[in-house]
C-alpha cells in the first residue's frame, strides 16, 4: 500500500520538533509496511528532502523570503499578525495541486490523506479526480475555527467533505463540529504519544519519579502524596503561552493555594508570557522556568506531583482539539486535573483517568489539586485508570490499526466500483 500525506507542515530538518505527532504517526504506519511519501509547503526555499527515510516533497509557492506562511506558528495567526500573507494563499493551493497531480501521476498512490482539509483538499482533488485515487480528509480543529471568522470557508468546507471516502478527527469534539457542516460518518483517530520509545520504559520513569522524591515515608502520618526535599506539592504546567490555554486561571488558583505547601511550574514561552508574570508578582509559589531542553523538563515531569492543563474556549472560539500534551503527561505517570472544553474528555474520563473542571474556575482547580496532595488513594486510582484508558485509546498500535482499515476500505471500494 502507498500512501500519499499532503500537510502544510512536516519537519524541515532531522533535529526539527514541527509536528511530531505527524512524524511519528508517518513512522509508525512505515513500520506497519505502508510506503510513504510527504508532500508539504517550502520553507525559506526548503527543496525536497528525507526525513527518517521518507521523501518529503517540497511545493514552492513563492520568493524563498516570502515562504514563511507555515511552520513555527500557526497560518492564521500569522495572517493575523501580517494581513499581506493572504495573498500567498492562491499561489500556495495552485503551486501544490499541480505538485500533487505531478508525484501522484508517477508514484501512483492508493490512497492520499490530506491534513488540515482546507485548503489542503483542494490541492489533493485534481489528483484524486483524474486518477481516481481514494481521498482521505483529516481534521485537527484549527480548520474548522476558520469558518467563525470566514463564512465563505463553510461552503468549501462541505463540498471538499463530500468528495473524501473517508474523513478522520482528531476528537470527537472535532467530529461534532465536521458533522455540523455535513452529516458524514467521521472516524475517530486520535494521537498516541510523542515521547522517545528509546528512552525509559513508563516503569523505569515511575521508579526515577520516585527516587527523586524519596519514598516518602517520612510523611506517611501527614496523608500526604510523596513529595520532592523541598517538602512542597508540585504542579506542572507545560505549552504555548497563548489565551486557549488558561493559564491566567491557572494563576489566579495561586491564591487559594498555601505557598508554603504547593508550587506551580509553568514551563514554555508565548505571547502572554510577560503580562502572565506581571499577574503572578504577588504569587512567590509560581516559577516560570522558560524554554526548557529536553534534559530539563524531563527533570520537571519526574519531580512534578501533577500535570494540568486549565484550557479554556478563548474569544475567538478556539480551545483544545485532543490534549496530547495530557497523553504524555499519563504516560509519565502523572495524575491530570484538565478542563472540560473540546477535545479533552476524550482523554481525561473524570475520577477515572484524571479529574476534569469547568473553565475559567480557579477554585475547581485548587480544589482538585488540595484533593489529590491529600489523598493518595486517589492519585494511585487515577493512575490506573489512565494506563487503562491509553491502552485503549491512545497506543500508536491501535490507531495505525484502524487507520489502515480505512484506507484498505476505501481501496477496496475503488475497485469495486
Amino acid at each position: 500500500m502507498k500512501v500519499l500525506v499532503i500537510g502544510s507542515v512536516y519537519p524541515r530538518f532531522q533535529e526539527d520538533a514541527e509536528v511530531p505527532w505527524l512524524r511519528t504517526s508517518v513512522a509508525h504506519l512505515k513500520q506497519a509496511g505502508v510506503e510513504i511519501q510527504v508532500l508539504a509547503p517550502a520553507y525559506k526555499g526548503l527543496r525536497d528532502h528525507e526525513i527518517d527515510g521518507t521523501p518529503v516533497h517540497r511545493f514552492r509557492y513563492a520568493p524563498a523570503s516570502w515562504e514563511i506562511l507555515t511552520h513555527e506558528e500557526g497560518a492564521p495567526s500569522k495572517m493575523a499578525s501580517k494581513p499581506w500573507l493572504q495573498l500567498l494563499a492562491i499561489p500556495y493551493i495552485i503551486n501544490g495541486f499541480f505538485r500533487c497531480l505531478s508525484i501522484c501521476r508517477k508514484w501512483k498512490p492508493d490512497v492520499i490523506h490530506a491534513h488540515w482539509p482546507f485548503p489542503h483538499a483542494y490541492i489533493a482533488l485534481g489528483a484524486s479526480k483524474l486518477l481516481r485515487i481514494p481521498l482521505v480528509l483529516n481534521f485537527h480543529g484549527a480548520e474548522l475555527l476558520l469558518i467563525r471568522k470566514k463564512k465563505w470557508v463553510k461552503p468549501l468546507l462541505k463540498f471538499a467533505i463530500g468528495q473524501a471516502r473517508a474523513v478522520f478527527a482528531n476528537s470527537s469534539f472535532t467530529a461534532s463540529k465536521i458533522k455540523a457542516i455535513r452529516n458524514v460518518d467521521v472516524e475517530w483517530s486520535p494521537y498516541g504519544t510523542t515521547l522517545d520509545e528509546r528512552r525509559e520504559t513508563r516503569d523505569e520513569r515511575e521508579g526515577s519519579r520516585l527516587e527523586a522524591r524519596g519514598t516518602g515515608n517520612e510523611r506517611e502520618g501527614s496523608g500526604l502524596v510523596p513529595h520532592p526535599v523541598d517538602g512542597k506539592f508540585k504542579i506542572l504546567f507545560v505549552g504555548r503561552h497563548i489565551e486557549r490555554k488558561g493559564i491566567c486561571y491557572l494563576i489566579e488558583s495561586a491564591k487559594m493555594l498555601p505557598a508554603d505547601k504547593f508550587e506551580i511550574r509553568i514551563v514554555g514561552v508565548g505571547d502572554l508570557t510577560e503580562k502572565l508574570k506581571q499577574q503572578a508578582l504577588q504569587y512567590p509559589h509560581v516559577v516560570f522556568t522558560g524554554k526548557l531542553s529536553p534534559e530539563d523538563l524531563a527533570h520537571e515531569y519526574r519531580t512534578a506531583n501533577v500535570f494540568v492543563l486549565p484550557a479554556i474556549v478563548d474569544h475567538k472560539g478556539d480551545t483544545e482539539g485532543l490534549g496530547v500534551v495530557l497523553i504524555e503527561a499519563m504516560e509519565l505517570g502523572l495524575p491530570v486535573v484538565a478542563s472540560n472544553v473540546g477535545g479533552i474528555p476524550d482523554v481525561v474520563v473524570d475520577g477515572d483517568s484524571g479529574i476534569l473542571v469547568p473553565e475559567k474556575d480557579p477554585e475547581a482547580l485548587a480544589n482538585a489539586f488540595k484533593r489529590l496532595a491529600s489523598d493518595r488513594a486517589l492519585v494511585m486510582s487515577l493512575l490506573e485508570g489512565a494506563r487503562k484508558r491509553i491502552a485503549e485509546c491512545f497506543t500508536w498500535n491501535g490507531i495505525i490499526k484502524r487507520q489502515i482499515e480505512v484506507y484498505n476500505k476505501v481501496i477496496n471500494r475503488r475497485k469495486g466500483s
